[in-house]
């Protein structure tokens, strides 16, 4: 099957190039309404789709930039002196677009790939090296852990057959002696469909009055906590291993010389991501490094096995108490669910074998990938009728806490009401927590990698009118460390900005933009298939 908007004569090319270069590969326009479609044309008509398409490549075909007027103006922070001013008026559409940043693919698909590949070099630093982080930090045991959330009830989706992920009946069930076929509410107990990965069926509760929604609610509520949590027993758990004290004690009189402490020893480091199941609820992937007392790259004193098992017995350990929502609720205990998968991607040295089951690259790319997600990844082009009902009965407990609660606060100025902020999270099905997190000494930080991206754009324009700033950027080794280098600015920029708006202003260009960014993630597969097999 041919890629949107490439024709069978530009896919087949035997060249070696992208076939999506040429007239034989126009853009996919079939999104293009009749008012677009004009609009399209007056640009052409009146000479503005030249600064238009400067405007977008700019913005690297944002759906939605945002638009600012006003100026600014450049001085050199040590003399003073001015060296340069810009001013909305002189850019190419007359006002200043800038991307808008948004991380979700539902929402921009070109902010998210630069979120998703800003995301991939983070973690992939933290794996192998690269951007100030030492290469040696390959040689450090690292897991790859997936936490479930609990049951809730029985629930439709894709069952594996003959070895494979789908094929198999939902949830067969014969009629035995003694065991009944309809729940108490008189729904089946079994289902013989067998589901398809994009059924809309799956994830929905087989009887939506036995499925314990309020319960998978108020677990979701206090996931994130679940994982703070886990990273704390975690770390008690190494130390109890090691010998040491989880934490740096104080000096005494009777102990002058406080006794060696984790950090002393040994570090943990993390990068995780959560991703929506079809039932609504979040799990979480998660990078789990082990490093020497020195940081990244620094001697592991555990293999990666034996942090494994520690792993597992620290997760299983981690509880947490819920309160109730009101006087018709009850307390609940929360815990990871039983599924949780602990599985070694380096032992203690590197594995850079192409078929081994799992390795760090393809680690890094999965978790890129579920960084760009949202609640919206499940809820397709239609809504799904157990999503919708999941959100709904996020804003009823949300109304009971606040009815229950009040605005009340306790002795310390917290609110009294534990659930107060439920219902500006129903969007989010509950989920409260970032998508994409990191520990502090994991790897190079995305802000960072923002500012070493706006240092490569001044360097590119600096270097059409100065010669050493051409020769920097062919020094690939030495042009990275200075882009991410935390110097000190050399000049100040002081501006003067009005918002005018988001998004653009002719009903064609997002149209255009989106066929466009559509066309530069193709570029990037065809690439990345072209790298693999010329391996």
């Amino acid at each position: 099957m041919d890629a949107p908007g490439i024709h069978s004569d530009a896919s087949s090319s035997t060249s070696g190039s992208f076939p999506g270069y040429g007239e034989d590969a126009p853009l996919d326009l079939s999104g293009l309404t009749p008012a677009a479609f004009n609009a399209v044309g007056a640009r052409l008509l009146d000479g503005s789709f030249d600064a238009w398409a400067d405007t977008a490549a700019a913005v690297k075909y944002c759906a939605h930039p945002i638009r600012l007027t006003g100026s600014s103006e450049t001085f050199d922070a040590r003399s003073g002196e001015l060296v340069g001013t810009f001013s909305s008026a002189n850019a190419p559409l007359g006002v200043l677009y800038r991307p808008c940043g948004n991380r979700r693919a539902d929402v921009c698909p070109a902010c998210s790939r630069t979120y998703a590949r800003d995301t991939y070099a983070m973690i992939n630093a933290g794996l192998v090296g690269g951007k100030t982080i030492p290469a040696t930090v390959a040689d450090n045991p690292l897991l790859f852990v997936t936490f479930t959330a609990p049951s809730f009830g029985h629930v439709h989706g894709p069952r594996p057959k003959n070895g494979q992920p789908v094929g198999g009946r939902c949830r067969p069930r014969s009629a035995r002696a003694g065991q009944p076929l309809t729940c108490e509410h008189g729904r089946p107990l079994g289902c013989m469909s067998v589901h398809g990965p994009d059924d809309s069926a799956n994830g929905a509760p087989l009887c939506a009055e036995c499925h314990d929604t309020d319960s998978a609610i108020v677990w979701q509520w206090h996931a994130p906590e679940l994982w703070r949590r886990t990273t704390i027993a975690l770390r008690r758990a190494l130390a109890q291993q090691l010998g040491v004290t989880e934490t740096r004690r104080k000096a005494t009189k009777k102990t002058p010389v406080p006794p060696p402490c984790l950090a002393d020893v040994a570090s943990v480091q993390f990068a995780k991501v959560a991703e929506y199941q079809s039932r609504g609820l979040v799990h979480f992937h998660a990078l789990i490094r082990l490093d020497g007392p020195d940081g990244p790259g620094s001697p592991a004193p555990l293999d990666g096995r034996t942090l494994g098992r520690l792993l597992e017995h620290a997760a299983g350990d981690v509880h947490l108490e819920a309160p109730p929502v009101d006087d018709n609720d009850t307390a609940r205990g929360l815990c990871w669910g039983k599924q949780l998968d602990v599985r070694v991607v380096r032992d203690t040295n590197r594995t850079d074998d192409p078929d081994g089951p799992l390795t760090p690259g393809q680690v890094a790319g999965y978790l890129a990938k579920y960084a760009t997600k949202d609640a919206n990844s499940i809820r397709a082009d239609r809504p799904v009728e157990h999503i919708a009902d999941f959100a709904s009965r996020c804003r009823r407990l949300d109304a009971r806490a606040r009815a229950h609660y009040g605005p009340h606060i306790d002795a310390t100025g917290t609110p009294a009401n534990p659930y107060r902020l439920l219902g500006k999270w129903a969007h989010m099905l509950g989920f409260r927590g970032h998508f994409s997190t990191k520990s502090r000494r994991y790897s190079v930080t995305l802000g960072q990698l923002r500012r070493a991206r706006a240092k490569y754009r001044d360097l590119v324009a600096t270097a059409e009118q100065d010669e050493d700033a051409r020769k920097a950027l062919l020094d690939l080794e030495e042009l990275e460390a200075r882009l991410l280098a935390d110097d000190t600015e050399t000049t100040l920029v002081i501006g003067k900005w009005t918002y005018q708006g988001t998004g653009w202003t002719n009903p064609g260009d997002e149209t255009l933009a989106l066929a466009a960014a559509a066309r530069a993630r193709e570029y990037d597969q065809w690439k990345a298939q072209t790298k693999n097999t010329n391996r």
